[in-house]
């Protein structure tokens, strides 16, 4: 099964690109559920959820929809064994998980998450702190791309996170591997101009697509849907509604 959809989806520059002005804000996600069946959310990235906003999320979308959920980044940035911080989120996602409509968590760690032992302890930590909530891990440091990490992953039944962005030394390529029975893509763009260096988070994302450079995905996407039981693939290069464009290219490339 693949599920393609955006990375996020309450934008206010997605006003006439993707929805219409008279289209009042509190509808935007009904609006979204009409085309896709799944969506990545990631204001919990920037706050802890809490259970009534994601219950009234539920409540908008149909049967069948899907949601992954980012990693709140006192989880993934902070790190120093924030044990509140992790029943929170497992709490504050209750109504998903309870609901049948929470597909796994992202966690999303920085560049300067390196690849050490107590960084590989840390993912243990981690896992046993999701409670059983399935996750997917994304790397931003190529340091991370080792036989053994992959093992590790498997080990702990922790999904990896294949990324297409700017081809920087440092960052990792493109990739396709999976490591649990969820397999996960997000496609960040290729502004690699705007990458480290930029006055405002979406100048990093602003970025269309070409068919050729989609294309180049097609099979690898087919590879990790043979291999997992669920394959998600999200669109984050959402400036000014260009992730729907990608998603509706990558769907219509897939045959979906």
């Amino acid at each position: 099964m693949i599920y393609i959809g955006t990375s996020g989806y309450s934008y206010d520059d997605w006003v006439g690109p993707v929805y219409p002005a008279d289209l009042p804000k509190r509808e935007w996600l009904a609006f979204y559920a009409r085309e896709f069946q799944t969506c990545e959310i990631n204001f919990t990235y920037y706050r802890l959820p809490d259970a009534r906003t994601l219950a009234a999320m539920a409540a908008k979308v149909p049967e069948g929809f899907v949601f992954t959920v980012k990693a709140s980044q006192e989880l993934t940035h902070g790190r120093e064994d924030p044990e509140e911080a992790f029943l929170t989120f497992v709490a504050g996602i209750g109504p998903l998980i309870e609901q049948q409509k929470l597909g796994c968590v992202l966690a999303q760690f920085p560049y300067s998450f390196h690849h050490t032992a107590e960084n590989r302890d840390y993912l243990r930590r981690f896992r046993d702190r999701m409670q059983g909530v399935p996750t997917v891990i994304e790397f931003r440091n190529r340091a991370w791309l080792q036989a053994e990490v992959f093992e590790l992953l498997r080990e702990l039944g922790l999904g990896f996170c294949c990324v297409d962005e700017p081809r920087l030394k440092g960052l990792m390529p493109p990739i396709a591997v999976a490591t649990s029975p969820i397999a996960y893509v997000r496609f960040h763009g290729r502004n690699a101009s705007k990458w480290w260096q930029h006055e405002n988070a979406w100048e990093r994302y602003d970025y269309t697509y070409t068919l050729e450079e989609l294309q180049e995905w097609e099979p690898k996407i087919r590879s990790l849907d043979a291999q997992a039981e669920t394959t998600f693939v999200f669109a984050n290069n959402h400036w000014q509604g260009q992730a729907v464009g990608t998603a509706r290219q990558l769907r219509l490339l897939l045959g979906l």
